[in-house]
């Protein structure tokens, strides 16, 4: 996913590295490329006024309100790695969630919102929070709309559901951890090359690089969340 950046000319300041972060909350979307074309036309401006260099990609089909995504992980990695600046187009693309935010802002990668490129850490903070805001009281309409949509006598949910749809809910479930698990063991495999062997070890070295958990929180593994996550990616 990563590309070569191109060499500067001899003698010419080092291009400024940018990795980018793309994120669309459907696989309609995903797959369409429907949102991701003018994700990518703000970044590359971005790119392209700032005088850099874009040497990687990184595209996550998820939604906003969840932290648990592999590719933001994958793209702060590999910032770190080439000591570049993360970039998104909006930073709603991010999350619309404080302590998401804030992990991202104390991971030691650089990175920039295009449409809010001189913003501040605390102007980030307050438009992460306005953006949690909203998401909540979205929820909190809905929840009441359905509320009242019951009291009135209206049949929710589906009632076409039979057994076989919960079995496929409970086998999807079970592939999203699979697919997480497969995701979180490059880590900890680089973990025990760095002498890491015992399970708290590992989730003291994750927790320190900033992975996820399965739960979607950053800075908070455990040594059981170490056991599960290789039982799925290591079976025997």
């Amino acid at each position: 996913m990563a590309r070569d950046r191109p060499r500067a000319p001899l003698g010419a300041p080092p291009l400024r590295r940018f990795v980018s972060y793309y994120r669309v909350s459907t696989a309609q979307q995903g797959a369409s490329g429907l949102g991701l074309e003018a994700q990518r036309e703000a970044v590359s401006r971005h790119v392209a006024a700032a005088g850099g260099v874009l040497v990687a990609e990184f595209t996550e089909v998820e939604s906003g309100k969840k932290n648990d995504r592999p590719q933001i992980a994958a793209a702060l990695a590999d910032c770190r790695l080439r000591r570049a600046t993360l970039v998104i187009a909006k930073l709603d693309r991010l999350a619309r969630n404080v302590a998401f935010i804030s992990n991202l802002m104390e991971s030691g990668v650089d990175f920039v919102a295009c449409d809010n490129p001189h913003a501040t850490r605390l102007t980030i903070h307050i438009l992460a929070a306005v953006a949690e805001h909203e998401r909540e009281m979205i929820s909190q309409r809905t929840k009441a709309a359905l509320a009242a949509a019951k009291a009135r006598g209206v049949r929710l949910g589906n009632p076409q559901l039979s057994p076989g749809d919960t079995r496929r809910a409970r086998k999807a479930r079970t592939a999203i951890a699979g697919r997480h698990a497969a995701d979180v063991l490059p880590y900890i495999e680089a973990a025990r090359k760095a002498g890491c062997t015992s399970l708290g070890e590992l989730a003291d070295a994750l927790t320190a690089r900033g992975i996820p958990t399965p739960s979607g929180k950053t800075g908070c593994w455990r040594r059981s969340q170490v056991a599960r996550v290789i039982a799925r990616a290591e079976p025997s």
